[in-house]
């Protein structure tokens, strides 16, 4: 199933919670929250006072992005009961599988995210253990920026070790998707859509949530 994981990074906060009520009532199946550090990436977004606020109000799972160093130190923290799912760079986690047995013992599921230059070559033995692998199609830290072109290929590269292995894994893009580039993504190998500025830029958000889903599943 293709779902679309609209990313509040985009969001006016000033507004969060009428705008995240917007892309509920368009359809979205995850919320994406996107939690930096301004270590690991050069920005600060938000912490877990603000999850534990959002998971009190929100109809849809929680799909949270930790781009944080050390992420073992606050997985728990993350982990409020709307949380579906918690994803962790492998460029900041000394102990990837370690990390993820941490995500997945406390009973929800677990994706591993790569940055635009790192190989896919790090995933080869950690697979097997993950439910979901996010490919980042600009450099994180930032909205607004463009999609990286050559991501499609390692979107595709992906899908093929995943078919290679008979894995049932999910494969979620994020960076510079648009209602232009989310269909070749979603040819790619992509079935879990983050869009940003593409949902929350808009003149009416629900309207442009229920675009993005129709033009994913068209």
């Amino acid at each position: 199933m293709i779902k679309l994981a609209p990313s509040i990074l985009s969001a006016d906060f000033a507004k969060l919670y009428e705008d995240i009520q917007q892309i509920e009532k368009g359809g979205a199946q995850l919320l994406h929250v996107d939690v930096m550090d301004g270590h690991f990436v050069p920005n600060i977004t938000l912490g877990p006072p603000i999850v534990k606020s959002l998971n009190d109000r929100v109809q849809i799972p929680l799909d949270v992005h930790l781009m944080i160093e050390n992420p073992d130190q606050y997985i728990e923290k993350f982990n409020v009961s709307k949380t579906e799912i918690i994803t962790v760079h492998a460029e900041a986690c000394v102990h990837l599988h370690r990390t993820v047995e941490k995500i997945k013992s406390l009973g929800i599921k677990a994706g591993v995210a790569l940055n635009p230059a790192t190989s896919l070559d790090g995933l080869d033995y950690i697979l097997d253990d993950i439910d979901m692998v996010l490919i980042m199609t600009v450099n994180p830290g930032f909205g607004g920026q463009s999609f990286i072109p050559v991501m499609y290929k390692k979107i595709n590269q992906l899908k093929q070790k995943i078919q290679e292995k008979n894995l049932s894994i999910d494969i979620q893009v994020d960076g510079g998707i648009n209602l232009d580039n989310v269909g070749q993504a979603i040819d790619a190998g992509a079935n879990i859509i983050v869009a940003g500025s593409a949902v929350f830029k808009a003149e009416d958000i629900c309207e442009q949530t229920k675009k993005m889903l129709q033009t994913m599943n068209g």
